[in-house]
């Protein structure tokens, strides 16, 4: 079995004008959201064995935001395709990732992220599809599952949905 868990980014900030878009960071909310969705992922044992992270700044910090509860010598690659990435630019670097990693993790954008979820999944809980169908927030992570042994064998709905969480439903849970 493979584990695709795909990540938008966190909050980020609109500083002032002349910021070009991929040089934007985090805003004080986004870096709280990155720290509670690694805390969430550490504590559900869903550390990946490689993230694949568009190299934008917001990327980047929600990386090292939710990495702070993880191991150092975790197995990272900064992958300009992924910036703006269409659905089937994500596959295609998924499908390309050796099989030694069984756990992926995709830190990337909007609408990318959310129509690679919507493509790759054909099972699951019901009311968590529909919720990711209707928004993919920020620091917003869908867990897809995969009955195959190899990422080359990805393909549109071959995936179930195991889990679709957001800093507001883990939020929601811990009040």
């Amino acid at each position: 079995m493979l584990r695709l868990m795909l990540l938008r980014h966190a909050k980020s900030s609109w500083p002032s004008s002349g910021v070009q878009d991929a040089a934007r960071p985090l805003s004080q909310r986004g870096e709280a959201a990155a720290r509670l969705m690694g805390g969430y992922m550490t504590r559900h044992s869903l550390v990946p064995q490689r993230v694949l992270c568009s190299p934008a700044r917001r990327t980047r910090e929600t990386w090292a935001g939710i990495a702070a509860q993880w191991p150092a010598d975790m197995d990272v690659v900064f992958d300009r395709r992924l910036y703006a990435a269409t659905p089937q630019t994500v596959l295609s670097i998924v499908r390309a990732q050796d099989d030694a990693a069984r756990t992926l993790l995709v830190i990337g954008h909007n609408p990318g992220l959310q129509e690679t979820a919507e493509l790759l999944i054909a099972a699951g809980d019901v009311e968590l599809r529909e919720r990711l169908r209707e928004k993919f927030p920020t620091a917003a992570l869908a867990v897809i599952d995969f009955k195959i042994d190899r990422w080359s064998r990805v393909h549109e709905r071959s995936g179930r949905l195991d889990r679709y969480i957001t800093p507001r439903s883990i939020a929601a849970t811990t009040n």
